[in-house]
């Protein structure tokens, strides 16, 4: 029997504010000038292309569905990441191109620009692993972004978009997956589990609190999903008898409250500063115990079907490797799946991350 439609009052909600929002795109001005991302493979929209890393998803069958058909544009997933689909609900163009995308001008950028670079990291140290861009790179390009648009719009104009924009960050998973879990850095052997957390935590204060000096106003800040539970955790945990990594998730969960407490604080110290902590654990978490309830399409497709492998033939078969052009086993339709591949959720699982992060924002006044 196929699995029941249902969704939440909630989602029900967000429809009919993106509904609202979407007719008014016609008539007038979008409802924030530009989307502007920080962060790692979740929200990296090609960044990565430009860069001498092995980290990169320019090459089938990444970008399979695409809109317009297949285009491996270095966006890890199948299709379109949250920053896309959160620009085109916000009235904006529906990809948000990457900063380094030489395809890509000042007049794009003015519009959306990604900073982000998978693999990389709050901590420094993270983006050493595989060659990538380190967060405090990211900023530098926000800063060169900032002079480029004043130069082009002009001192006032430009100060407004940026002021105006809705600024988008995912980061910190590879910090514990790629970094401290890893034994990758030394970082295990500096800090405890907690101490590092929180030193994570003071890294992400001090990132925020300079892109608020750089003008940024609208920023969300997303948590750790239930990081024990990706494909590849599941597969290396195979010898202690499967299943997700609840060591993991107990640390996601811990530097998560720290995160969103820091994120409170912050609010209070700087008043003009509309920051939201996106909470993704319990509803990433929701997928994988209740998948068939999270259909929120208007046509009530099914749920999902699969979510403890990849789409693209990763978890069950292979230890962590990367979808590639010669796999035979890449699945048919990734709309029934959690993750396209052992990271990365499907373009299905990112609408729906979008919409909560939508949702977030007209709650709190972001938007």
């Amino acid at each position: 029997m196929a699995p029941t439609c249902r969704p939440r009052p909630d989602a029900a909600l967000l429809l009919l504010l993106l509904t609202a929002s979407s007719v008014g795109v016609a008539r007038a001005a979008p409802r924030v000038p530009a989307v502007i991302v920080f962060g790692d493979s979740t929200v990296d929209t090609g960044n990565n292309n430009q860069i001498p890393t092995p980290l990169r998803a320019d090459f089938p069958p990444y970008g399979r569905d695409m809109p317009g058909g297949p285009r491996a544009t270095g966006r890890f997933g199948n299709g379109r990441l949250p920053p896309d689909l959160i620009s085109e609900a916000l009235g904006l163009p529906p990809l948000v191109p990457a900063y380094l995308d030489p395809a890509y001008g000042i007049d794009d950028f003015a519009r959306g620009v990604c900073f982000a670079s998978a693999g990389t990291g709050i901590d420094n140290a993270t983006a050493g692993v595989l060659s990538v861009i380190p967060l405090w790179k990211e900023v530098e390009y926000y800063e060169e972004f900032q002079r480029r648009l004043r130069a082009r719009v002009g001192r006032s104009r430009a100060a407004a978009i940026v002021r105006g924009a809705l600024h988008v960050v995912s980061i910190g998973t590879n910090d514990f997956l790629e970094n401290y879990f890893l034994l990758a850095t030394g970082r295990f052997a500096q800090f405890t589990v907690p101490e590092f957390e929180d030193f994570l935590v003071a890294g992400a204060r001090a990132f925020l609190a300079r892109i608020h000096r750089l003008g940024a106003r609208r920023v969300t800040f997303a948590g750790l999903a239930a990081i024990g539970c990706l494909p590849l955790e599941r597969t290396t945990n195979a010898f202690r008898g499967g299943g997700c990594v609840e060591e993991y998730n107990d640390v996601a969960r811990s530097y998560n409250a720290k995160l969103e407490a820091m994120v409170r604080g912050l609010r209070d110290e700087f008043p003009k500063l509309s920051l939201v902590y996106i909470s993704v654990y319990d509803s990433f978490l929701d997928l994988i115990t209740n998948p068939d309830k999270f259909d929120t399409s208007p046509s009530c497709n099914a749920g999902l079907e699969n979510v403890e492998e990849g789409c693209c033939a990763t978890g069950k078969f292979e230890m962590g490797l990367m979808c590639n052009e010669d796999s035979p086993l890449t699945c048919d339709d990734a709309s029934k799946y959690l993750f396209w591949d052992a990271f990365h959720p499907t373009e299905k699982v990112n609408r729906l991350m979008a919409n909560h992060t939508l949702q977030v924002c007209y709650q709190e006044g972001v938007l």
